[in-house]
């Protein structure tokens, strides 16, 4: 059992989401891409479960670890668990990317049965809850979604000071967590990330569902980093590759990013008709998970500077635990309409205001909402004046420093 990590750095907002659930009878899943950061959440967890109680018994099942090989399926889950756990008092069972386990849906069903287990797992697949656990066990799991660093996890993780210098860093390189054992030079950051990208296509989306045109795929996702935060269905990408010489129909465009969606690389994020309160089922815009994985694969260019700020924005919004998506009134559009717990916020982005039309735009869209719930819209001119109408014009490191609420 590996615990206890001297450089294990914490993250409150996960460990205080989970920490209630310790000792339910519940499987607490940890989802998310690879590299965000999981492993390191399961030792925190080892280790508040320790400092509660220092005998506590704990197994640490890591698929990624060689000495676990031979647990291949749900069986040889079951059986190591059994042979492991404690004949007295509560066991605590941690399994790490428990997706690399035939069936492994079967034996936590089973090992569920014990109410002396308390049981966790991670894995790299969004489908692993929805798709694999939660049908077999009908209420009996909790998803917690782990995500790259927001930008406070990072200045902490670098020990830096809030500065625009320092946001200009997390803009291009993103918050995976092991870019702190990095030196913040361009080509081996950038080196390192282009490696992660492609562990995640190749274990996370080819073996597991089997994808053969492999070339498709490298351009879908070279199109969704061109296109961030653009507006696009499946049949206008597959419009698109054809003006390319590349033929994919659109049902196929739809599963590959679906399998992009599922290994977390991408956000796909729906629409939503704010006077007919109902979801568009076309037309979707599309964010990385992790921004410096995409200016890794794209380039980080001056001329993308507005979808890149849009993108964190999104990001940051999920990180704090709102279910996002793109508001459409008429012809208008809301960059994103937020809802956590029965509540609303309306998100504007703008790369700067310094016209009067951007401002007439941006600032009218909001206004056309008529109800009540906060409104925001989050520039990088730095502005600390009044609100216009109530609406709050926020800049965008006060936005992820979370001077807003």
């Amino acid at each position: 059992m590996k615990s206890s990590q001297t450089d294990i750095i914490s993250r409150p907002i996960y460990l205080n989401r989970i920490k209630p659930f310790i000792g339910k009878n519940l499987i607490k899943v940890l989802t998310g891409q690879r590299r965000v950061g999981k492993s390191y959440l399961l030792f925190q967890l080892m280790d508040e479960i320790k400092a509660t109680n220092a005998d506590a018994h704990i197994i640490y099942i890591n698929k990624e670890d060689l000495a676990f090989s031979d647990i291949k399926t749900a069986k040889d889950l079951n059986d190591y668990v059994l042979q492991n756990k404690s004949s007295v008092g509560m066991t605590h069972l941690f399994i790490d990317e428990i997706q690399d386990i035939e069936n492994f849906e079967v034996a936590l069903r089973s090992l569920l049965l014990d109410k002396n287990l308390d049981i966790y797992c991670t894995g790299s697949n969004a489908n692993i809850l929805s798709g694999d656990i939660a049908g077999q066990l009908s209420g009996r799991s909790i998803e917690f979604t782990v995500y790259s660093l927001s930008y406070r996890e990072f200045l902490t993780f670098h020990q830096l000071e809030d500065s625009g210098e320092v946001l200009e860093k997390y803009l291009q390189y993103g918050g995976l967590p092991y870019l702190k054992h990095l030196p913040f030079q361009e080509d081996i950051v950038f080196e390192y990330l282009k490696n992660i990208y492609s562990t995640i296509v190749f274990r996370d989306v080819i073996n597991r569902y089997g994808v053969r045109n492999t070339a498709f795929l490298e351009q879908l996702v070279f199109f969704l980093a061109s296109n961030t935060g653009s507006i696009f269905s499946a049949k206008k990408i597959s419009d698109f590759l054809k003006s390319q010489r590349i033929n994919i129909p659109p049902n196929q465009v739809q599963t590959y990013i679906q399998h992009l969606v599922n290994a977390f690389l991408i956000h796909q994020v729906k629409r939503y008709d704010l006077e007919g309160k109902r979801l568009f089922e076309i037309g979707e815009k599309y964010y990385f998970e992790n921004l410096g994985i995409r200016n890794a694969l794209w380039g980080y260019r001056l001329q993308d500077r507005g979808k890149i700020m849009e993108n964190v924005v999104y990001n940051h919004l999920l990180i704090k635990g709102y279910t996002v998506y793109v508001g459409i009134m008429g012809p208008n559009e809301i960059d994103f309409v937020a809802e956590k717990r029965g509540e609303k916020l309306y998100v504007q982005v703008a790369l700067t205001l310094n016209e009067e039309k951007t401002i007439e735009r941006e600032f009218g869209n909001l206004l056309k909402i008529k109800d009540n719930y906060p409104k925001m819209l989050i520039t990088m001119d730095s502005f600390s004046g009044n609100t216009v109408e109530g609406i709050i014009a926020l800049d965008l490191r006060s936005f992820l420093n979370d001077k807003w609420g």
